[in-house]
């Protein structure tokens, strides 16, 4: 049987209270004191905590007593137009017209209009040992492009992971571009190693500086070794050479199967892990930055193109278009190996 819970604005109060409470899930709704609405989800293994009309971003993620998402500075989630305004969550949706930084020819906000949209609905979908938070936001401009973006975060019962979905539907008449990562800010663990199904010889170290970074001689020596030797960082041993950020970039997914799956592992005994379609998700990259503000090693960013930018993909080839009415899926499994 499945239960349909339709979720409103007005529903949210600064004191947290049980929505839905059974056997396998207990729903608690909130609000933070900034005005930001949350729900957060409780299985038996941890809790997600959902922001359900801010770009359905994913602001927190704990499984099994460990903390997965990023070290930062932000208290709460804040009232946002760009993601930089709140930049703390476990995850959101980069894109969807345009994802990634812009270079400066490009005219679109960091990430793209998706990662802080203000979402039309939202409801929770409880059908045996899976519970969905899901939504709606249309994007339409006049003489421009509309489509609807349908974000969906679900959870089992029992398993310390959860999947991340995206549905694009293009509305308009006309074609649409489409540029998707599912942006996943994962927490930095000291020591930790890389694994992943795909060879090693697979990520390639970005060759270009942009702009807003300040590199010290210590980065630019250590990130020239790295250019040499991409292999060379398997560990988060040396946090202080990832300030400021590094990135690779894996292309190509395809050639190496279906599915990948991607992990960082922990002294501790645990790991994180990601897995993924290759058919939705053909490029990664990997992102590690660790400094006072913002601790992030973000061992996988799943996409469908590098996230240089709308031109930098258009001229890559790796900007997808969608005719009137077609639809695109995406979906990211992410928690504890």
């Amino acid at each position: 049987m499945k239960t349909r819970l339709p979720l409103a604005s007005e529903q949210f109060h600064t004191t947290p209270w049980v929505l839905l409470e059974s056997d396998d899930f207990r729903v608690e709704l909130f609000r933070y004191p900034a005005g930001i609405e949350a729900v957060r989800i409780h299985n038996r293994r941890g809790s997600v905590t959902v922001l359900p009309f801010l770009g359905q971003m994913v602001w927190d993620v704990q499984f099994d007593e460990h903390n997965l998402t990023m070290g930062h500075s932000f208290k709460q989630p804040l009232p946002a137009n760009s993601i930089i305004d709140t930049y703390g969550c476990f995850a959101f949706h980069s894109g969807l017209l345009a994802n990634g930084c812009p270079a400066p020819e490009d005219d679109h906000p960091l990430h793209g209009e998706m990662a802080c949209a203000r979402m039309d609905s939202a409801w929770l979908v409880l059908e045996d040992q899976t519970l969905s938070l899901e939504g709606e936001c249309e994007y339409v401009k006049g003489f421009g492009h509309h489509y609807l973006a349908a974000p969906a975060v679900r959870l089992q019962a029992d398993r310390p992971r959860l999947t991340i979905a995206m549905t694009v539907t293009n509305l308009a008449g006309a074609a649409m571009p489409l540029q998707y990562m599912c942006h996943l800010n994962s927490a930095w663990i000291d020591q930790g190693r890389f694994r992943q199904s795909i060879p090693d010889r697979a990520f390639q170290l970005r060759r270009s500086i942009p702009a807003h970074l300040k590199p010290t001689p210590a980065w630019r020596e250590y990130t020239d070794h790295l250019s040499r030797d991409p292999q060379a960082l398997q560990q988060l041993d040396q946090p202080q050479l990832c300030e400021p950020e590094i990135v690779f970039f894996a292309d190509d997914l395809p050639q190496y199967g279906d599915d990948v799956q991607f992990e960082l592992h922990s002294p501790q005994g645990y790991a994180l892990m990601t897995r993924f379609s290759t058919a939705q998700f053909p490029h990664a990259t990997r992102w590690l930055l660790h400094n006072h503000d913002q601790q992030v090693a973000a061992y996988i960013l799943p996409a469908t193109c590098r996230p240089e930018g709308f031109l930098a993909a258009q001229q890559a080839g790796t900007l997808i278009t969608l005719a009137s009415g077609e639809e695109r899926h995406f979906s990211v499994e992410t928690g504890l190996l």
